[in-house]
């Protein structure tokens, strides 16, 4: 990951969020996250999506400060990176409340499906990946000022993990979590 690269970026404009909620965009980001630097065409070849496709939605997410140029190259053969290692968003506005909810929608689905596609190679995995795998859920009483504080440091718990390389016995992990109000 790039020293340049800051940890986190916070969606503040509610067009913003709508720009980031397009399953494209969100691949291209997670994958420039994961790999980058990539051009349009190396990302287009790894998503089965179109040079001309990545080119315009790499546009649209560079406009809201999500990836950059990373220098070098011309035209669709110019690397890009993401700026930042994570997206974060809240609803300060009743405009935030419908893109935020479509925003998160979308990255559960896309969360939701990579756990299933988990479930289906389980059964193939090595013992120890089979046994470390974490799913649960509680119900708490929390005031939304303890919600917030809960999940702070639970980020501050994951995020101490930033940094490591794979490798001896350590493989990425995909870490998803939410706490919401029960109806």
């Amino acid at each position: 990951m790039p020293e340049q690269q800051r940890r986190t970026i916070e969606l503040t404009d509610p067009r913003a969020l709508r720009a980031l909620a397009h399953p494209t965009r969100l691949k291209l980001v997670g994958l420039l996250r994961r790999e980058g630097p990539l051009t349009a065409t190396q990302a287009g070849e790894r998503l089965g999506e179109s040079p001309a496709s990545c080119s315009f939605h790499l546009r649209q997410l560079a406009r809201w400060g999500l990836v950059e140029e990373a220098g070098g190259g011309r035209g669709r053969e110019r690397p890009w990176r993401a700026t930042a290692r994570s997206t974060s968003w809240h609803v300060r506005s009743p405009e935030d409340a419908e893109p935020a909810a479509a925003l998160s929608s979308i990255i559960v689905e896309h969360q939701f499906a990579e756990l299933l596609g988990w479930f289906e190679r389980m059964p193939e995995e090595e013992r120890p990946w089979q046994e470390s795998y974490q799913l649960g859920d509680t119900t708490l009483v929390l005031t939304p000022a303890e919600l917030v504080e809960l999940g702070r440091r639970l980020w501050d718990l994951i995020t101490s993990y930033e940094g490591r390389e794979p490798g001896e016995g350590k493989r990425e992990v995909t870490v998803f979590y939410t706490g919401y109000p029960r109806a």
